[in-house]
């Protein structure tokens, strides 16, 4: 059934892309456009609920404010009128944050960090946030605070995580653009699993403000969406330099705007199902991502079976997460022991055993395998492997504890795909690849040099038109064409 609604042939499936300029040239109003995306969270969030903290009556009001400004003929942002709900571990001032732990359940920020304050300012209308796990620890959304998010290609499976309600509502079609965070694969894993886009960029090119590390390799802002032209789109507003963050690379934003024009022919792919022998991989998963050398081939590109080798990759991760995670919040675990799952309290625990040493160490691993990286794309423009080791799990499991029959000792261990790329620095897309026989999505992640984004979205882009996987809608209720009234006013 096609979600096209009213003359303009919007839809709660159409692009990002293609929502902005109907806002911009009247096809649409600001306030249709949200009463669409309300009318879908009301129709399906209570069963997926991925879109927490919803305001309805101020989102209402900013989307008015939005139709005045393009009656005035004022100058326009990219995401004019555009719905949007932040990661509920982004500050938005005025607006209740609670990093899906009870410890800050009634917090409300003064102020929007840098990534929020981007997004408003390029015109987006917010409407609430997206739920997470806890204090966004692990691939899997649940928290005591509002729940589990489930997935909505099958609502007994895990929407991934951390920024699960981003990657659920994107794929329910509650939300046209979302932003979220990743370390370990945070934008990522949730990608795969629910059959939409995710981007975790290069160090420096989304800035953070406020950090309590403004020198910190391992976790970045990003764009989330259900096309790679969206995630372009999104990534143009939240990058860019910024005085407040030390480590902000100098290309601005709208370098990275759509339209895309990338072509695989003649590009050099080291594609790798394990990175040789790194992790074990579900066979379903496998055998996914195998085909995908087929498709790459007939679009043009030589593929080979190759791999960078990390091995010291796993060790700098794992010793730089319980570093920061202690850092972060051993004054809160001292304080409120009880208020940290037991999964986090142990990684945080992990921790405090660290040294100078051990931290040193790390930082030497890192340069091994930033220098490992390097002489991998001298030789190939992309390396291609799962984003998941598996593919969604029950709903009802914190992590999955055996892989291909493999058992994995804690939360961490099934993540290594993504993290372990992670530790490199580079770019790195999860691009929507096939599905189990279950019905359950699969995503590839394509990985690019250090800080070639617009090359690695551009590929992306290409690979994405010769799949068109993503275009597979979750079995939700449809949504109803059927017209929108024009509300009242400049329009």
């Amino acid at each position: 059934m096609s979600d096209d609604v009213g003359e303009a042939g919007i839809g709660v499936y159409s692009t990002a892309c293609r929502m902005a300029t109907a806002v911009r040239s009247r096809e649409i109003s600001a306030r249709e456009l949200l009463e669409l995306h309300l009318d879908r969270i009301e129709a399906v969030n209570g069963a997926v609920n991925a879109v927490v903290s919803l305001d309805p009556e101020r989102a209402r009001a900013r989307a008015a404010e939005a139709d005045e400004q393009t009656a005035r003929g004022e100058p326009l942002g990219p995401l004019h009128g555009l719905p949007h709900a932040f990661k509920d571990t982004h500050e938005v001032g005025g607006w209740r944050t609670t990093f899906g732990s009870p410890l800050r359940a009634d917090h409300v920020p003064r102020r929007d960090e840098l990534l929020v304050e981007r997004v408003r300012a390029a015109g987006a209308v917010t409407v609430g946030k997206t739920n997470v796990p806890e204090w966004a620890a692990g691939s899997h959304t649940f928290n005591p605070v509002f729940g589990t998010t489930r997935n909505p290609y099958d609502l007994d499976r895990s929407a991934g995580g951390s920024s699960g309600g981003a990657a659920a509502a994107l794929a329910a079609g509650m939300l046209p653009l979302a932003d979220g965070s990743d370390m370990g694969g945070s934008l990522r894993n949730p990608a795969s699993f629910c059959n939409v886009v995710g981007l975790r960029p290069s160090v420096g090119r989304v800035p953070t403000w406020p950090s309590t590390n403004g020198w910190e390799l391992t976790s970045v802002g990003g764009p989330m969406a259900r096309t790679v032209g969206d995630v372009a789109l999104l990534l143009s507003v939240l990058a860019g330099p910024s005085r407040r963050a030390p480590l902000s690379l100098e290309s601005p934003g709208a370098t990275f705007a759509p339209p895309l024009h990338g072509d695989l022919a003649g590009v050099r792919v080291g594609l790798s199902v394990d990175l040789g022998g790194a992790f074990p991989v579900d066979d379903a998963v496998a055998d996914v991502v195998r085909r995908q050398g087929a498709v790459l081939e007939a679009a043009g590109a030589v593929v080979e079976e190759a791999a960078p080798v990390l091995q010291r990759a796993d060790a700098a991760f794992r010793t730089l997460r319980a570093w920061l995670f202690h850092t972060r919040f051993r004054a809160l675990l001292d304080k409120r022991p009880d208020a940290f799952k037991p999964s986090l309290r142990a990684n945080i625990e992990e921790g405090a055993g660290l040294t100078g040493e051990d931290v040193a160490r790390a930082y030497r691993q890192l340069t091994s395998v930033h220098d490992r990286m390097r002489a991998f794309f001298e030789t190939y423009d992309l390396l291609a492997l799962p984003v998941s080791q598996v593919p969604p799990f029950s709903v009802e499991e914190e992590f999955p504890t055996v892989v291909a029959g493999v058992p994995q000792e804690g939360y961490l261990d099934w993540m290594r795909s993504a993290y372990l790329i992670t530790v490199t620095g580079c770019p790195a897309i999860s691009v929507p690849a096939g599905f189990t026989p279950q019905g359950w999505p699969v995503g590839l992640q394509l990985v690019g040099p250090f800080r070639g984004e617009r090359r690695l979205l551009e590929l992306a882009h290409s690979f994405e038109q010769a799949t068109r996987i993503g275009d597979r809608r979750p079995p939700l209720p449809p949504p109803l064409p059927q017209p929108v009234p024009r509300p009242s006013g400049p329009a």
